[in-house]
Formats: C-alpha cells, sequence, structure tokens
C-alpha cells in the first residue's frame, strides 16, 4: 500500500504541506466503464476545508 499519497488539492482538508494527503484511506472511483486515463477518475475522499 502506498505510504505517501501526493496531492495537489490544497482546499481539501486531508491536504498537507509539499502536496501530500493525510487521510487515513483513499477512495477513488472511475467515471467510465474502462478507464484509460487519470481524468477518467475521481477521488471520493475529497472534503473542502471549512
Amino acid at each position: 500500500m502506498a505510504k505517501d499519497v501526493r496531492c495537489e488539492v490544497n482546499s481539501c482538508k486531508h491536504w498537507a504541506a509539499g502536496n501530500h494527503c493525510n487521510a487515513s484511506s483513499i477512495y477513488v472511483v472511475s467515471r467510465s466503464s474502462k478507464p484509460s486515463h487519470s481524468d477518467e477518475t475521481d477521488c471520493k475522499t475529497f472534503e473542502p476545508k471549512v
């Protein structure tokens, strides 16, 4: 399992300095039946910063 998850979405509450994700688990879903590019997936772990 990946221990160093990178993320550039600094509006997410799990984002940390250096573009790291501090979420305890990551949930990624497909936006198509057979994704072949990253833009065909979504991170459902995202939560907006308050």
